[in-house]
């Protein structure tokens, strides 16, 4: 697996051309410094506690009933959620008008009268708030959709239930990390808004560049959500895969 080839890393790499740091380490490299030596010793035992239960359960299992929806109605129903709920009409909710907008309007008419290049006073803290917002709500959705899939295949098959406790485990392993990583996007997305604010500050049109802004934001965050579905999909397909009942 190539991390770097991840749609979040390349946007954020085309935002900021050099932010993202490049490495030569292959991906077990780089995940051995995402795992502390306890972790290691962990997860060594939990393979060989595997291995035993391999041989100690049956060779075919039968796969676990998921109700009325099945694992991948459930995951597109989620995907679909969030999807709408990161559109640029929720994203761009920070710059909808108010009840008070006519009044505004004029105010901003008048100011347009008496400055040569009215800008619009815009701050990054109303999008950071609204990003840290939707990762929020990805957290809420996503974590409770995997714990659920993790079960099903708990109760599919032995391959199956391998796959979940390791799964499980890692999860548990990186998710320190990931949070620290992800956690530091929007600081990346403010260095790109200061960057664009800096280099349209003379634009005949004022504030244009907030709406390419909004764009860019609205597509890390749906890149975001891939890669935080990534894990959960990855699941659903070996279930999928997996051998009927027989």
């Amino acid at each position: 697996m190539n991390f770097s080839s991840s749609k979040l890393v390349r946007l954020l790499d085309d935002a900021l051309p050099g932010a993202v740091e490049a490495t030569r380490q292959d991906s077990a490299e780089r995940l051995s410094q995402w795992v502390g030596v306890f972790d290691a010793v962990k997860l060594h035992a939990k393979h060989q506690s595997m291995k035993s239960l391999g041989e100690e359960l049956p060779a075919k299992g039968m796969k676990a009933s998921v109700g009325t929806l099945s694992l991948q109605e459930q995951f597109d129903q989620v995907r679909a959620t969030l999807e709408q709920s990161l559109s640029a009409k929720h994203v761009a909710a920070v710059d909808a008008p108010s009840p008070r907008a006519p009044r505004l309007a004029a105010f901003q008419r008048e100011a347009a009268a008496a400055a040569v290049t009215p800008e619009p006073v815009v701050e990054f803290a109303l999008h950071r708030q609204r990003y840290l917002d939707q990762q929020r709500k990805m957290e809420l959705m996503i974590g409770p959709l995997r714990a659920h899939v993790q079960q099903t295949l708990l109760a599919a098959s032995p391959e199956l239930r391998q796959l979940a406790e390791l799964d499980a485990m890692w999860e548990q392993m990186l998710e320190v990390r990931e949070q620290k990583l992800l956690g530091g996007v929007p600081a990346m997305l403010k260095q790109r808004f200061e960057q664009l604010r800096k280099t349209h500050q003379d634009d005949a049109v004022p504030g244009k560049w907030l709406a390419a802004f909004g764009h860019e934001l609205q597509e890390v965050l749906l890149a975001e959500l891939d890669t935080r579905l990534q894990p959960v999909l990855g699941l659903i397909e070996a279930y999928k895969a997996s051998p009927q009942e027989v």
